[in-house]
């Protein structure tokens, strides 16, 4: 039996970049991503995703927000779940003023607002002891 190269496809990275991120493996993942490039695999809104969720399991809110920034430069689509990953990226590290900036840019760019979209707002605000714009945000999403 020969054995031959297996073709490597932004499938199989986008599972192994997710396997890293829910393994807690963020480096790992952000490895995977960097060999994408290096191996000419363009990479997806699911490699994304996976990479800035990996990021925002750990607090790396710039690595996050590096991320998110690579997806409008190369048009891939940012949706919900995107932002919600880098706003979560932004509560765990305590970035409060970037988190406030993305859901404001959710609302002008009309990208639907679900629960997790709201508690990672409030949250990074309470957790910089922003409480009085927490609570705007509150009742602004209510």
């Amino acid at each position: 039996m020969a054995h031959g190269k297996i073709e490597t496809t932004v499938i199989s990275y986008n599972a192994s970049i997710s396997s890293y991120e829910r393994g807690g493996k963020w480096e790992n993942a952000l490895l995977l991503v960097s060999s994408m490039a290096q191996n000419k695999v363009e990479f997806s809104r699911i490699t994304c995703h996976a990479a800035i969720s990996a990021c925002a399991k750990v607090g790396k809110w710039e690595t996050a927000l590096h991320f998110f920034s690579a997806m409008g430069q190369s048009k891939v689509e940012r949706n919900t779940i995107t932002f919600n990953a880098v706003m979560t990226a932004c509560a765990k590290g305590w970035a409060w003023e970037v988190a406030s900036r993305l859901f404001g840019q959710m609302f002008q760019r009309m990208i639907e607002l679900d629960t997790i979209t709201t508690s990672a707002a409030i949250s990074a605000h309470e957790k910089a002891g922003q409480w009085e714009e927490a609570l705007q945000l509150f009742i602004r999403t209510a």
